[in-house]
């Protein structure tokens, strides 16, 4: 045991003491933060610079009352000729289309959109619309409807979504919540486990490459070497996140408050418009939203401690599988056929958590993907955000913990021979051999 800590020290100081670790970790937030801070504010300046002016020529004659301009599109109409229209928007500004309404519109239903260049896809749309409503508006008319009581009618309905709790009461589910963080520590989780499973095979073909493996196994067991590097490599790990997990917070909270003070943009960096409200927002038109109880309808110390649990769980799961494929090779290189098979496990459920395993957290898919140990780091944490029973939390850990002792139980008898095999090129029936030696 005293030499697994003293390995553990010479991985976890050597690390932590190099410039790399400390740029990486100061960085990669503030990396993360100011890109998230340009794409708020290119895409207010995208919003800002997509005005678009139309010239109008309606040949059918009644078309043009009709369209209204808004903040998005500005209507132009005049009596020039087609031909100089045309020509003025070789020369005209930016954004500038021409619109021309044919005198069959409401029979032919076709229209033409000219630009210099081609036209925007969001005018395009705006254009569309207005017209689509006129359409719908002219066959209201030959119906003998009445246009303003079908205007008036108000077809939004509100769903309080609720979750029944464990002693009987009915809370909001904020399931919206609930998937942003599901797909944020999907993507987490995936990210380390593969970043830091990496790292640990690069050390090993590092120290096998340069034979100081040879000196260093003749005052250590293979087994001691290898738990040393995966436990020592996995502590920077931790050391990373909670830093990164404080500057983020800290970032965040310094460029919140500026970057939502205006709602409209906001509105529209995040994709939504007031037209494309949900539910009661829609209804009331009302864009605020509770963020303090949906917030709080997260059970953040649970999701903490089970971030961990799978994240160390997972890691060494894995680690100890790159560990084993960093000794059987001499380099990176011919790594690459022996870690595709390790990461796929962990890809599929990366991969399905965009669809099935949110959308069905509950579901036999998911509940078996968080149950089998190569799965269960990602799984797990996509459903803990809706609610998991904590028989099944404690099960899918205990499994995880299983599934890590005969992981490095089997990495470790290839470990133990590929660590001193040079210039030989491993193959799947040299693993087996190498795993059936006896000692």
């Amino acid at each position: 045991m005293h030499k697994i800590l003293l390995i553990i020290n010479r991985e976890y100081f050597s690390r932590v003491k190099k410039k790399s670790f400390l740029l990486v970790t100061f960085l990669v937030p503030m990396l993360f933060i100011g890109m998230y801070v340009a794409i708020f504010f290119l895409t207010k300046q995208s919003y800002e610079d997509t005005h678009t002016i139309v010239h109008v020529i309606d040949e059918e004659g009644s078309i043009s009352d009709q369209l209204k301009s808004n903040k998005h599109i500005a209507y132009s109409f005049s009596n020039t000729g087609l031909q100089e229209q045309i020509n003025s928007l070789k020369d005209g500004a930016k954004n500038t289309n021409l619109l021309i309404i044919p005198a069959d519109f409401y029979t032919s239903r076709k229209i033409e959109l000219l630009s210099a260049g081609k036209p925007n896809i969001s005018t395009q749309n705006e254009v569309r619309s207005q017209l689509r409503e006129i359409i719908r508006n002219e066959q209201y008319r030959k119906m003998g409807l009445d246009i303003d009581r079908i205007r008036n009618i108000n077809d939004n309905i509100q769903i309080a979504a609720k979750e029944i709790t464990e002693t009987g009461d009915a809370k909001d589910s904020h399931t919206e919540v609930a998937m942003g963080i599901a797909m944020g520590l999907c993507f987490l989780i995936y990210l380390s486990l593969v970043l830091f499973g990496t790292q640990v095979m690069r050390g090993v073909i590092e120290e096998k490459s340069n034979r100081i493996v040879e000196v260093v196994i003749s005052s250590v067991k293979p087994f001691q070497l290898m738990m040393g590097k995966i436990i020592g490599i996995g502590m920077v790990g931790i050391t990373q996140f909670v830093l990164w997990i404080m500057l983020s917070l800290a970032l965040m909270t310094v460029f919140s408050t500026a970057l939502f003070n205006d709602k409209e943009v906001a509105q529209q960096a995040m994709g939504r418009n007031m037209d494309e409200l949900p539910n009661e927002q829609a209804a009331t038109g009302s864009t605020d939203f509770d963020w303090m109880a949906a917030l709080d309808s997260v059970n953040f110390t649970e999701l903490t401690i089970c971030f961990f649990v799978f994240f160390l769980g997972g890691y060494l799961l894995y680690s100890a599988l790159f560990a084993a494929v960093g000794s059987a090779v001499d380099s990176e290189t011919e790594a690459g056929q022996f870690t595709m098979p390790i990461t796929m496990p962990l890809l599929i459920p990366y991969v399905l958590s965009f669809g099935v395993l949110i959308n069905d957290p509950h579901g036999s898919i998911a509940t078996w993907l968080s149950m089998i140990p190569f799965t269960s780091p990602v799984a797990m944490l996509v459903r803990i955000p809706f609610g998991v029973p904590t028989w099944q939390i404690v099960l899918s850990a205990s499994l995880l913990i299983g599934g890590f002792v005969l992981t490095t139980w089997f990495a470790a008898r290839i470990y133990r021979v590929g660590i001193l095999m040079y210039g030989k090129k491993a193959s799947l029936k040299e693993l087996v051999k190498w795993f059936n030696y006896k000692r």
